[in-house]
Parts: structure tokens; sequence; C-alpha cells
């Protein structure tokens, strides 16, 4: 099961994020949309699960969750914007999804793979323009970070 993990989009879905998005059977975007229809594009791709971002203050965003907890497969994801966010205690947990920093990170911790797609949007920067694919086949876990700009 391939999953997209996208974030920090700006009201900006680029078409090399559509390319690399497609095939996958989930996407998750971490926040900072800005605009329902970043939400619209990406939900013609795949099923969607979604976090606000601290600048996603529109009416027509601003209701979305702070977090979310999902199970995909045989891991359970837990969603939140900022990594600051991220609560101590984390039972049951295997990925832990993050944005904000527009840093992309795919990193282990305490046993649980954290993942932080960077940002697909524009520019920040000279931060690189990314979004990643996490790998979910029997409990095996793989995230990895694409560059989508270059």
């Amino acid at each position: 099961m391939r999953i997209g993990v996208i974030s920090d989009t700006h009201n900006l879905v680029r078409p090399e994020a559509l390319d690399a998005l497609r095939g996958v059977v989930h996407i998750i975007h971490a926040g900072d949309i800005c605009r329902r229809d970043v939400l619209d594009t990406l939900a013609a791709v795949a099923p969607l699960t979604v976090v606000r971002g601290n600048n996603d203050i529109g009416d027509d965003v601003a209701h979305l969750p702070e977090h979310a907890r999902i199970e995909l497969g045989a891991a359970t994801i837990y969603l939140v914007h900022d990594i600051a966010d991220v609560p101590k205690q984390l039972d049951g947990i295997d990925v832990v999804v993050t944005g904000h920093s527009h840093k992309p990170l795919v990193e282990k911790r305490s046993g649980m793979l954290f993942v932080n797609p960077g940002s697909a949007g524009p520019r920040r920067f000279k931060l690189p323009v990314t979004l990643a694919l996490l790998d979910i086949d029997e409990g095996k876990l793989e995230a990895h970070i694409v560059a989508i700009v270059t």
C-alpha cells in the first residue's frame, strides 16, 4: 500500500506533485492548505486525511481538525501540522506525520517513523520542493522524500 504525504501547499498544487501522487491509495495532507480547492484537486487522485495548519484560517479550511489518528493497512498514523504539537504519549502509533517547517525528514525515533514531507507549495528560502511516499507492506514501513521541483 502506497500513501502520498504532502504538506504546506499554500494554495498551490503543482502538476509535478499530482504526477508523483498518481497510484497512491490515500493522501495525507499535514496542513497549510489555505484554500479548499487544493483539497478538491487532491481528492480527485485518492481519498484524503487532512489537518489544519497555522495558515488555514479561511472559512473553507478553518473547520479542519488540528490532529488525526488513522489506520491504513497495518499502520496507525498520527497526523498534526506542527511537530511541537505532537503529544508526548503516542501509544500504538507507528508513524507520525507533521509539516510546518518546510524541511523534509524521514527518521526513526523510539520505534516510530517520523515523516515530514517538506513543502510541495511555493518555494521558501532555499528549501527543496518535496513530498513523501509512505509504503506499508505487511507491517513494514518505509518512507522516502520525492523532490518534485529541482
